[in-house]
């Protein structure tokens, strides 16, 4: 957890510095992304919050993005994550929004990528999204790389834009 929370620190000190706001749609991912952030001082600054989102069940109850944005996409693509995440966004009504999903293990998803694959994506001013393939099996262990590797792509965009 401590990787998680210092990339999440330098996040959230990124957008403190832009005054912009973040929100978090997970959901292999389990909550550590909302942990690293809340875990910072002052999170509230910078951080609106977040939903763990594991079941179509879940998702369908809890998001208000309309079902035309995501038709014809599957999950765990990068087009699927990307389109979640800025609906997210706009239902936050934040600047910023990650989302995350994916196999952690150690079965296959449901959808068809191994264990160890996720799709992640950041939505805002400098949008980007990717596929994420660990080559490990380990549930726990997943779960942590997504996150660090979710916090990375949030980095990388608010360098960037």
């Amino acid at each position: 957890m401590d990787e998680l929370r210092e990339l999440a620190g330098r996040a959230g000190m990124l957008l403190k510095a832009r005054g912009e706001r973040l929100a978090v749609t997970e959901s292999t991912c389990g909550g550590l992304l909302s942990a690293a952030f809340v875990a910072q001082p002052g999170a509230s600054g910078f951080y609106l919050g977040g939903a763990v989102i594991y079941t179509r069940e879940a998702g369908r109850a809890l998001y208000q993005i309309e079902a035309a944005a995501l038709k014809g996409k599957s999950p765990l693509t990068e087009d699927y994550i990307a389109a979640l995440a800025e609906g997210f966004r706009g239902q936050m009504g934040a600047d910023w929004a990650l989302g995350e999903m994916g196999a952690a293990g150690p079965d296959p998803s449901p959808y068809g990528p191994p264990a160890g694959t996720a799709a992640i994506a950041l939505a805002g001013p400098s949008p980007s999204a990717r596929i994420v393939s660990t080559g490990v099996a380990t549930r726990a262990e997943n779960m942590r790389l997504f996150a660090k590797a979710a916090l990375e792509l949030l980095i990388e965009g608010l360098e960037g834009a």
